[in-house]
Parts: C-alpha cells; sequence; structure tokens
C-alpha cells in the first residue's frame, strides 16, 4: 500500500520505505520462499510453544525452568519438538492463505481509505488492522485443525502404554474417527475470539509504530532512496516487539481456554467427552483463581515477541527478493 504521495500533497517531507504492494509481487517466488523462510522460523520457536502448552494444560504452576528441565531429562531435545511435523505440514498452506489474504486486503483497503480522505498514518492503521483481521481468519480454517493435532502430540506423556497417538497422522484418524470433523474444530470459535481481533490490533499497532518511530527519526527523501537494511531492521524489529507486548498480556486468558479445550476431555461414565468452554474455565478458575489463566504468559510472550520480530522482519525481506523487476511492472 503505497502512501508517500498523499504524504506529497500535504507538503510533508516525512516518508517510510516505499511498501512494496500485491501486483509489484511475483506471487510463485512469494509463496515458495515464505513457506521455506516461515517454515524455519517455525523450527527455531516451536521449543517454547511445547513449553507454554504443557504450561497451560499442567493443573498447578510449574516454571519454565522446572518445565524445561523436566523435559530435557525424561525426554531429551526430541521433546521440544513433539508433534512439529504436524505443525510443518499445516505451516505451508495457512501461511499461503495467511500473506494471500493480509497483503490482498492491505492493498484493496489502503486505497479505499485514502480515496475517502482519511490521513496517512489513519488509513495505514485501518487498512493494517483490516488486513490483520481477514488474514488470521483465513489462517484458522488450515490452523485449528494442525493446532489440535500437534497440541495432543505436544502434550503426550513421554514412553505411555500403550501410546495415544503414535504420530500426526494417527492423532488425526483417531480424533475424526472419535468426534467427527467438529472434533478437529474444537476451539475454532475461541480461536477466531483469540487471534483475529489480536491480529488486527498487532498489524495496526505496528504499522502505527512502524511510522512514528521513522518520523522521529526524520525520514526525509534523501535517507529514504539510501535506506540502512540495518537501520530498517531494527525499526521492523522494534515495532513488532512493541506491538506483541500488549497483545499477549490481553490474548493470554483466551488462548490458555482454547488449548484446554483443545486437548483436554472429561471422563463420564468411563467415556471421553470434550470439555465445554464453562467448564475448562471453572476448572482453570478452581486451580489457582484467576492466575491459572496466564499460564504460559513467560514462553508465550517471548514466543510471540522473537516470532513477531523474525516474522516481520523475514516477511519485509520476503517481499524484497519476490518483487518483479521495473520492466515486468510497467509491461
Amino acid at each position: 500500500m503505497k502512501l508517500s504521495a498523499s504524504e506529497d500533497d500535504l507538503g510533508s517531507d516525512i516518508h517510510v520505505p516505499a511498501d512494496i504492494d500485491w501486483h509489484m509481487l511475483d506471487k510463485s517466488k512469494f509463496f515458495f520462499l515464505g513457506a521455506a523462510f516461515f517454515s524455519g522460523v517455525s523450527a527455531g520457536l516451536y521449543p517454547a510453544m511445547v513449553l507454554k502448552t504443557r504450561q497451560q494444560v499442567s493443573s498447578t504452576q510449574i516454571s519454565c525452568f522446572k518445565m524445561s528441565f523436566s523435559i530435557m531429562r525424561c525426554e531429551g531435545l526430541r521433546g521440544f519438538y513433539r508433534g512439529f511435523g504436524t505443525t510443518l505440514m499445516g505451516t505451508i498452506p495457512a501461511r499461503a492463505l495467511y500473506m494471500g489474504a493480509l497483503e490482498v486486503t492491505k492493498t484493496s483497503v489502503g486505497s479505499s481509505t485514502v480515496r475517502l480522505g482519511f490521513s496517512d498514518t489513519t488509513a495505514t492503521a485501518i487498512a493494517s488492522a483490516a488486513a490483520g483481521l481477514s488474514s488470521a481468519m483465513a489462517a484458522q480454517l488450515v490452523w485449528t485443525p494442525i493446532d489440535v493435532v500437534s497440541q495432543r502430540l505436544m502434550v503426550q506423556a513421554p514412553n505411555a502404554s500403550p501410546c495415544r497417538y503414535k504420530n500426526g497422522l494417527d492423532a488425526f484418524r483417531k480424533i475424526l474417527f472419535a468426534d467427527g470433523l467438529k472434533g478437529l474444530y474444537r476451539g475454532f470459535g475461541i480461536s477466531m475470539l483469540t487471534y483475529a481481533p489480536s491480529n488486527a490490533v498487532w498489524w495496526a499497532s505496528y504499522s502505527v509504530a512502524n511510522r512514528l518511530i521513522y518520523r522521529g527519526l526524520g525520514w526525509s527523501d534523501n535517507i529514504r532512496r539510501s535506506e540502512s537494511k540495518a537501520t530498517a531492521v531494527a525499526v521492523q524489529g522494534l515495532s513488532a516487539a512493541m506491538a506483541s507486548g500488549v497483545s499477549a498480556l490481553i490474548t493470554t486468558p483466551l488462548d490458555t481456554i482454547k488449548t484446554r479445550l483443545q486437548v483436554l476431555d472429561k471422563e463420564e461414565n468411563g467415556v471421553r467427552k470434550p470439555l465445554t468452554m464453562l467448564q475448562t474455565v471453572r476448572n482453570l478458575v478452581k486451580e489457582s483463581g484467576l492466575a491459572a489463566c496466564y499460564r504460559g504468559l513467560g514462553p508465550r510472550w517471548a514466543s510471540m515477541s522473537l516470532s513477531a520480530t523474525t516474522m516481520i522482519t523475514t516477511y519485509e525481506l520476503l517481499k524484497r527478493l519476490s518483487a518483479k523487476n521495473q520492466e515486468s511492472l510497467t509491461s
């Protein structure tokens, strides 16, 4: 979404680096490189997700250090990557949907808000919020079943006899057989409630923080043309970290409830049945009060900050690498 022309009309000499719009991208390169880049990012951050998930389903409060030590002692490094194969398989289609919806929405809504006369910063925030909302909703169609399967593998006790799930495919088959399609989409509603608004807030906050930091640096046309990659990465990372902190605090209770809905069951007359949302909340409050809703906040906050910083810098690099040359754009 290119908005610098709007600023020129206002006589401003401050600009952020020009954005690369959807029509400027080589789509095949964009999705291929995106799958490779984000698979690598997922591999690096996956242990924090395992820690967060195990803390959230634990009936008692356990520190990150004790949980990490226990996993390493009992399961080794492999314990930090339980369910990773399933997650990796889901990352590619989910990220494709996410990035496609993000770019298409950002470009279309951005153009509309500028035509309606909104200021540059407001237009960017509105377009980014709408893009964040639509991309999260699109990705959850794929991600929720992957989340259900991978999280069950994450919390499965090592050396359990008999083993409940042998692998991701076995878990997928057993969940589908026991609960039908709704079993794979357990927690879909609260996933939407958790990720769609928080993603909208994150992208709006990121875009505003990014522009404010550049303005604070006095980013002029001459500086923009000789943009330092190191400076751009630093600004992107700082903006992402700022946007992640508040999002983690707001959404962790919903994320804890979602994880428990997707993983834990109750037993009635020897038959396993999924918990309702009300039962999940009651169990949490009964265990440790409202503080139980914030189990896993530490690793989740760290994961979100690292993920956001890595994701946005990787994403911006991906767009630059996937940009068509000028001849392609004008042809």
